[in-house]
């Protein structure tokens, strides 16, 4: 533990702005990582369940103790880095730890983050001129963000940086994407952006909407932008067949059930990566009626808002049955939009079948005390 102790405060004299807290010593560890970021005057720690993610914070000086307590016991493996470096101290079960120290590239680093100002350290740089958002009217054309769209541009941001951690960790560099109920697509076009110009993946992505005077304008402006591999195209979700084997399904606010139908094709294909944010959750507020706990179907607001958990509790729990890791996060903050819940999910083939069960349980004593029977339910049967 000594020597645990010594390489973990060379690194921590460092002043590291992340850490990531990962291999933990067995499968019965209650968190699965622990991401940790420095802040202006402290550093908050995102221990991460199989479902949840709950954070806390620690001054500079109590890390090290903290890091000490996960260490060894809990866990076999932390990265850091800093200005200039990056860290990997790695540790056997029989306690032998050794340090790595290399200098950090742009390529591998993750972005510094400063306390709760992170403009500087967007994904999506200021100041670098980026068509559609120029378009969309969130960037001048200098590059500037437009004053009244901040909070826009953090949104959006914040739907790069969960697209962007995931991937990370995937290490995929091909990917084929759905673009469910794409709408106007301002966000299919700016992760087509990303993940090409950016990230130099090699990516094709097909946007798919029931409106066709959308569906021209979005091919209208791909080609504008010179986006080769983005297309368009006129389809209703339900029983859509995809033109090629599918790596990611994207669905934004697809309206009620539509998110239940994209989800299911998603399965189907067994898609390895699904990133979901619901809207318009009718489906189960229309079916509520509790056994025991009809307080939560007494008055309306609050009836509308358990609904809409609910629904999107079962759907993450139904993606578990299926072999996939989930989780369900907030998106942007409730104070810019109530539809701040993301699914999303990880496909694992080597999930355990006893999380798959405990999943299937929770979600029939759901449906037995709410009496309520999702789309994505039935369509799974």
């Amino acid at each position: 533990m000594n020597d645990i102790k010594t390489l973990l405060e060379q690194i921590l004299a460092d002043h590291p702005y992340k850490l990531v807290v990962g291999r933990p010593v067995s499968k019965s560890e209650p968190y699965k990582k622990i991401q940790i970021e420095r802040k202006e005057t402290y550093y908050q720690l995102a221990c991460y369940t199989q479902k949840q993610v709950f954070h806390e914070n620690r001054t500079e000086a109590e890390l090290s103790a903290r890091c000490l307590a996960l260490l060894g016991e809990h866990f076999l493996q932390l990265y850091a880095w800093s200005a200039d470096w990056e860290y990997a101290l790695l540790l056997t079960k029989k306690g032998h730890a050794t340090l790595q120290r290399r200098r950090k590239t742009d390529e591998s680093a993750p972005k510094a983050v400063a306390g709760h100002n992170r403009e500087k350290n967007y994904l999506l740089k200021e100041g670098t001129v980026i068509a559609p958002l120029v378009d969309m009217g969130i960037f001048t054309r200098e590059g500037k963000i437009v004053a009244s769209m901040q909070d826009k541009f953090r949104q959006i941001n914040r739907f790069i940086e969960l697209i962007d951690d995931t991937l990370r960790e995937s290490r995929l560099e091909k990917l084929n994407i759905i673009d469910f109920g794409c709408g106007k697509s301002y966000l299919t076009f700016i992760v087509y952006y990303y993940l090409t110009e950016i990230r130099r993946m090699d990516v094709e992505i097909l946007g798919l909407d029931l409106k066709a005077d959308v569906i021209k304008k979005c091919n209208q402006a791909a080609e504008k932008y010179g986006y080769e591999h983005l297309h368009f195209a006129l389809g209703d979700i339900n029983g859509f067949q995809a033109p090629f084997p599918v790596d990611m399904v994207l669905t934004l606010h697809a309206c009620d059930t539509a998110t239940d139908y994209a989800l299911y094709n998603a399965i189907q294909w067994n898609a390895k990566l699904i990133f979901s944010v619901p809207c318009c959750q009718h489906e189960v507020n229309n079916q509520l009626q509790p056994k025991n706990l009809a307080i939560l179907s007494r008055y309306g607001i609050v009836k509308e808002r358990f609904s809409a958990l609910l629904t999107d509790a079962i759907r993450g729990n139904l993606l578990t049955t299926m072999g996939y890791k989930t989780q369900l996060l907030e998106f942007v903050d409730l104070s810019h939009t109530p539809k701040n819940i993301m699914i999303r999910a990880v496909r694992s083939p080597m999930l355990p079948v006893s999380v798959k069960n405990r999943a299937r349980g929770e979600i029939d004593a759901a449906i037995a005390e709410f009496g309520v029977e999702p789309t994505l339910v039935r369509l799974l049967k």
